[in-house]
C-alpha cells in the first residue's frame, strides 16, 4: 500500500479564459492546438524547484516547496501568455499550505482554495492568497493589490486575496468577443462597430459569427 506524507506546498493553477468561447467558434482541433502550445509555454517558464503536476482540460496545475519560483512562474507565464499572438489570456491563482501527498498526487484545502482564487481571477490576473502574497512582499518588481476579503463556496470564513504585479495604468486587453481570444487591434483581420463600440476580431469568421447575433457575444 502506498504511503501518504503530510508537507507544505504552494500551487499555482492557470486556466485559459475563454477557453469555451474558443473551441465552439474554432472547433476541436484548434482547441487542441492550442492547448498544445499552451503547455509548451508552461514547460519553458517553469522556475527551478516549480513542477508540472497535471493537466486538466485548459487548466494547468504547478508545485513547488516555496513560495519565490511559484510567483516567479506565474508571473513569467502571465507574461509569455500575452506575448502570444492570437491567443486566449490565461487566470492564475497560488496559494499554500499543508497537504497530503501520495504517489504524486496531493489533496487538501490549500489546493482547493487555490482552484477557487483562480476562477475568481480576471483574464490576465494573478491572484494569490495572504499565505503566498506575505512572502511576494519580500520579491523585487512584485507589487500587491489588497483586493479584500472573499467568501468562496464551501470555504469556512473569508478568504484575503491579493492580486500580484498591479498594473492599474496598463489600457484594457482587446478581446475578440466570439472565440475569446486577445487580438492586436493594429493588426487585426477585422473591425466591427455596434452600439458605438468598437469591436476587434481574430477572423473574418469570428466577425461574420458577430453580424449575424451581436448581443449572443457580450464582452
Amino acid at each position: 500500500m502506498s504511503t501518504a506524507r503530510e508537507t507544505d506546498a504552494v500551487f499555482v493553477m492557470a486556466d485559459l479564459s475563454g477557453f469555451t468561447a474558443l473551441t465552439e467558434a474554432h472547433g476541436n482541433l484548434r482547441a487542441a492546438d492550442v492547448v498544445a502550445r499552451y503547455q509548451e509555454i508552461v514547460r519553458a517558464v517553469l522556475e527551478p524547484g516549480v513542477r508540472f503536476l497535471e493537466r486538466i482540460g485548459d487548466e494547468v496545475v504547478l508545485v513547488a516547496e516555496e513560495a519565490a519560483p511559484a510567483i516567479r512562474t506565474a508571473v513569467r507565464l502571465r507574461d509569455a501568455i500575452e506575448r502570444e499572438p492570437l491567443f486566449p489570456m490565461v487566470r492564475i491563482g497560488l496559494n499554500g499550505g499543508r497537504v497530503v501527498e501520495r504517489d504524486g498526487e496531493y489533496f487538501g484545502a490549500a489546493l482547493n482554495i487555490a482552484a477557487r482564487v483562480t476562477a475568481h481571477a480576471r483574464p490576465g490576473q494573478i491572484l494569490a492568497t495572504e499565505t503566498v502574497a506575505a512572502r511576494a512582499r519580500a520579491l523585487p518588481d512584485v507589487t500587491l493589490c489588497r483586493l479584500g476579503d472573499v467568501k468562496f463556496k464551501n470555504v469556512a470564513g473569508p478568504v484575503p486575496v491579493f492580486e500580484l504585479v498591479c498594473r492599474p495604468d496598463e489600457a484594457p486587453a482587446v478581446i475578440d468577443p466570439v472565440c475569446r481570444m486577445r487580438v492586436d487591434p493594429e493588426t487585426a483581420p477585422a473591425r466591427l462597430t455596434y452600439r458605438d463600440a468598437a469591436y476587434h476580431f481574430c477572423s473574418l469568421a469570428c466577425a461574420k459569427a458577430f453580424l449575424e447575433a451581436p448581443d449572443a457575444y457580450p464582452l
